[in-house]
């Protein structure tokens, strides 16, 4: 089987550090890698996508530096010395926003998995999240999305935190990438279920039958954590257990906007150490 897997890039050193990671985490398997560079024409990427036309001074001066900077990235692949025969590389440069162009890739080459890294070219000091990667992990919502910060371990994973509430249930195709990582990274997935009561009601337990019926096949345990803050003890169980990435469903309107708003994103340290596997409710 060959996985096709997206690689946006915009020429910083953590979106190298992500293809890095990518190659290592499907380093046995066949694989087309698509490099996407997503170029505007000025700053403003609105004003860029109504005002500038192609062939104009702004337009191809930016297109001229965006295909520039993938034949740098596929010559730094190439020359690279874990060169890997399963692996073929193709790169795309696309004048539109992020948001949409990721989208019509997705489609267009029936990619399975985004991976990109966490900061851009700006390297913000004050959100360890840049505003691309969390506006990817939410809006585009027909492909699973994995995350990796600038300093992430590259090596495969050998346990995975899998945080949930145990209030909705799961379908099987819904973590099927979840836990195809697992297996082949023969990969530990820790359920943790953290909540300040002391007992799952009749459709918690329901529900963790479910998972745990999903899992099965995978190596995983479940852990319970007694905590008012959901984020601060998966942060603390992270730290303690120096778990190598986390993995959830992205439900819209409930866990994830709570988990990612940017007072909240500031404070969550093990976010610059741990890639996050990004996952979609399909109901939604």
């Amino acid at each position: 089987m060959r996985h096709h897997i997206l690689l946006p890039t915009d020429f910083s050193k953590n979106s190298i550090k992500a293809m890095t990671y990518a190659r290592e985490l499907y380093k046995n398997e066949t694989c087309n890698f698509y490099i996407l560079n997503v170029f505007s024409a000025t700053g403003n990427i609105l004003d860029s996508l109504l005002n500038i036309e192609p062939g104009s001074e702004l337009y191809e001066t930016a297109k001229a530096d965006s295909e520039n900077g993938l034949v740098k990235v596929y010559d730094y692949i190439a020359m690279s010395d874990n060169d890997n025969p399963k692996h073929h590389f193709e790169v795309i440069s696309i004048f539109n926003n992020v948001i949409d162009a990721i989208t019509q890739v997705v489609e267009k080459k029936d990619i399975e998995m985004i991976v990109m890294g966490t900061k851009g070219e700006t390297q913000s000091k004050i959100n360890v999240f840049g505003s691309t990667a969390t506006y990817v992990m939410e809006k585009v919502r027909n492909c699973p999305v994995i995350v990796v910060p600038e300093h992430a371990k590259t090596g495969l994973p050998k346990e995975i935190v899998f945080p949930t509430s145990y209030k909705t249930h799961y379908k099987k195709r819904e973590l099927k990438h979840l836990t195809t990582i697992a297996n082949n990274c023969d990969a530990t997935i820790i359920v943790l279920h953290v909540s300040d009561k002391t007992n799952l009601d009749k459709n918690q337990k329901e529900n963790k039958q479910l998972l745990e019926a999903i899992l099965k096949g995978t190596n995983y345990k479940f852990h319970e954590l007694s905590h008012h803050s959901v984020m601060n003890a998966v942060n603390l169980f992270v730290e303690s257990r120096a778990s190598d990435m986390i993995a959830f469903i992205n439900k819209k309107h409930s866990f994830f906007e709570s988990l990612f708003t940017k007072a909240m994103v500031k404070d969550i340290s093990y976010h610059s150490k741990v890639p996050i596997l990004t996952m979609h409710d399909l109901r939604n």
